[in-house]
């Protein structure tokens, strides 16, 4: 894919991050089926394993995640998603975002989550996801949200790390 196809990513403190995004519905088919493979490149590109459509500014909820199990493509393209149920167990993880570069902290989620979405067909699908996959999933569907990885941290530890984060972008826009 050219990268002119490519996609801006949006980055904290950007507002349309906090906004809850909106159902997708078959008015939005065609602009969803264009989005997705723009997201998933934008997402291979950057690079990460997860993307969400308010992190390149479109408010719908809509994901693209893949782990590259094996460094091989496996994309999956979460229309509507939501979690169904989850474990009472739980997981932590070190968690990073597109749109915090640069920042990672241990999150605790629940350890196994079921998932059902639409696919770009239309078709219902659901899964039940542990390990990564749970994690990378209930991170993105928080983004649909207005959640972000640091909601789940500590007040003193997110103001840390937002505080540091800005530092960083106001000194890359001063080099730039």
């Amino acid at each position: 894919m050219p990268e002119t196809d490519l996609l801006p990513i949006l980055l904290v403190p950007d507002t349309r991050l906090r906004t809850k995004c909106r159902a997708v519905g078959p008015q939005d088919a065609d602009a969803v089926r264009a989005l997705a493979p723009r997201m998933l490149a934008t997402m291979y590109k950057a690079p990460g394993i997860g993307l969400a459509a308010p992190q390149v500014g479109d408010l719908l909820r809509l994901v693209v995640i893949d782990l590259q199990p094996d460094e091989k493509p496996d994309p999956m393209v979460l229309v509507n998603p939501e979690i169904v149920a989850a474990s009472e167990e739980l997981a932590t993880r070190e968690e990073g975002c597109l749109s915090l570069p640069g920042q990672y902290a241990d999150v605790t989620r629940p350890a196994k989550v079921k998932l059902r979405w639409l696919d770009l067909e239309g078709g219902k699908r659901e899964i039940t996801a542990d390990g990564l996959l749970a994690t990378c999933i209930q991170h993105e569907l928080d983004h649909l949200d207005g959640v972000l990885f640091v909601d789940h941290l500590s007040a003193l530890k997110r103001n840390m790390m937002l505080r540091k984060l800005a530092k960083e972008l106001k000194a890359r826009a001063r080099d730039a």
